[in-house]
């Protein structure tokens, strides 16, 4: 799914272009319509390729299923991320950032802090 963002019309573009060709300059045009000159240069640019109309901007969809990341992390709560992304054939920034999007953590914790300090440990931090 592709995310169109401050698109202008593709009627408006012809009808600015065409205020040009009969005679008007980029910064009159650019008053009237109220497009920035930079865009109205790239529009003429783009005319003369033959490409005026709109272009697709946005996100693609992710190539990682997130529920198959959820049950895979959830049976394998001890993986590396570079040991999920060899099983989901990708990179370790794909894997970092979808667990990231779906808020989870993979930090790996000492036993020592899972039940908390021991007596022995204790002592030996006071001294």
């Amino acid at each position: 799914m592709y995310i169109i963002a401050m698109v202008y019309s593709l009627d408006l573009r012809k009808k600015a272009l065409s205020h040009i060709e009969s005679g008007a300059t980029i910064a009159e045009t650019s008053r009237i319509f109220g497009i920035t000159t930079r865009t109205l240069s790239h529009w003429l640019r783009r005319q003369k390729q033959q490409d005026l109309a709109p272009r697709m901007h946005g996100s693609k969809p992710s190539k990682i299923d997130n529920e198959k990341l959820k049950k895979y992390i959830e049976n394998h709560p001890d993986s590396y991320l570079r040991e999920i992304a060899a099983v989901f054939s990708t990179t370790l920034q794909a894997i970092f950032y979808a667990c990231k999007r779906l808020s989870i953590t993979l930090k790996k914790r000492s036993p020592s802090t899972k039940k908390g300090v021991k007596k022995k440990e204790r002592s030996i931090f006071k001294n």
